[in-house]
């Protein structure tokens, strides 16, 4: 044990002495954070700036401005006639409601006109004023023909109309779509690092061959496995830094909603942790030099990472590619965490938790295996 920590410490000394490792092993994992930020971060809250012309000078008309200034997302400014052309042009105004002289009176025949939208925008920004609008003036026709002319009778029930005593409250829900877009990108990219940064460590093996540190180190009373277990365990201490740093950034600075415990989090991202460091060390079981790792690095992690949704929704993907995704652990990774996300409990996901474990039983297994019948190797196991 007492060599097993010395070759923690050394490790760990070496790889932090210089600066960029720094950078590298725990600043990119929150690169992540900044992309999610940037794509999904935006104020997704859209203001319609309206221009109302009055021309028919009524108390109904009066009303009916009021009640568009009352609606939520709109911003309503008067504007004179010969003004609209100019406004809608240059964009200070995505649409202008004209209230033509006659309006009134069209409104109390039963036969609403002399009201004019004006954009250049289309549907897709007049539709939800004019919903409303459309809906208003067709209650005040309405009191006009249950009235049948009865001018006392319609000012009676139009101002019981303009003074409802029901009220409606209203509550507006949280959209939780965002945080998780957020999470899942942040996430993946963690994921990518978390490969790159095991995959780096694991390198130091062979560097070590390659300069025959290890085989000194092999001399004294350390023997191949407490090297291996102890880069395995730098490794882990490493990416649990990273983790630990990058849900805490977003939960505690970004205030960006998981919509899971923090410690569900935690727990699936060490379980994955397990797996980036089987997935490299079965990487350099099969690498006899470090830029042969490297190769083999980018045509595993590369693909992989990308298959699997970590960058883009899988849902984007062609179905032969989805299932492809269904046999990489990175996928089952961000899948429970999206069940998590979903409001599943933590317990009923073990079937979930016990495929990310085989994985990463499975690729130590290899690895062991590789290890143990590659002779260069001087007898890893």
């Amino acid at each position: 044990m007492k060599e097993i920590l010395w070759l923690i410490k050394n490790t760990l000394r070496v790889t932090f002495r210089k600066k960029k490792n720094i950078i590298m092993y725990l600043c990119m994992p929150l690169v992540g954070i900044f992309i999610s930020l940037l794509v999904y971060g935006g104020d997704q809250k859209t203001i319609l700036h309206v221009g109302i012309v009055n021309q028919d000078q009524s108390a109904i008309t009066s009303d009916t401005i009021q009640f568009l200034k009352g609606l939520e997302n709109v911003e309503i400014a008067p504007i004179a006639a010969d003004q609209v052309k100019g406004k809608i042009s240059s964009g200070d105004l995505d649409s202008v409601i004209t209230f033509e002289k006659g309006f009134t009176a069209s409104v109390l025949a039963g036969k609403p006109d002399h009201i004019q939208i004006t954009s250049i925008k289309g549907a897709a920004i007049t539709g939800y004023v004019k919903s409303y609008l459309h809906q208003y003036i067709d209650n005040i026709a309405t009191i006009s023909y249950v009235a049948d002319g009865n001018q006392q009778t319609f000012e009676q029930m139009y101002q019981d109309f303009q003074q409802t005593g029901y009220q409606l409250t209203t509550h507006a829900l949280e959209d939780s779509s965002k945080n998780k877009y957020m999470t899942n990108q942040t996430i993946g990219f963690l994921i990518m690092i978390m490969l790159m940064s095991a995959g780096n460590m694991s390198e130091i093996i062979l560097l070590e061959k390659e300069n025959r540190t290890y085989y000194r180190l092999l001399s004294t009373p350390i023997n191949a496995r407490e090297y291996i277990l102890s880069n395995v365990i730098v490794n882990m201490i490493l990416m649990s830094i990273q983790v630990l740093i990058t849900l805490t950034i977003m939960k505690g600075i970004f205030h960006i909603g998981m919509n899971m415990s923090f410690g569900a989090a935690l727990f699936v991202m060490l379980l994955f942790s397990l797996i980036a460091v089987g997935i490299s060390l079965v990487i350099i079981s099969f690498s006899n030099s470090r830029s042969a790792a490297g190769g083999l690095q980018n045509l595993i992690i590369t693909p992989t990472v990308m298959l699997s949704g970590c960058f883009w929704p899988v849902e984007v993907m062609p179905k032969s590619l989805q299932r492809i995704a269904d046999f990489l652990p990175q996928r089952w990774t961000l899948d429970t965490l999206t069940k998590l996300q979903e409001g599943n409990s933590f317990s009923g996901l073990y079937l979930h938790y016990i495929i990310l474990f085989a994985f990463a039983a499975a690729f130590f297994l290899i690895a062991v295996y590789r290890f143990s019948r590659n002779n260069s190797t001087q007898t890893f196991i």
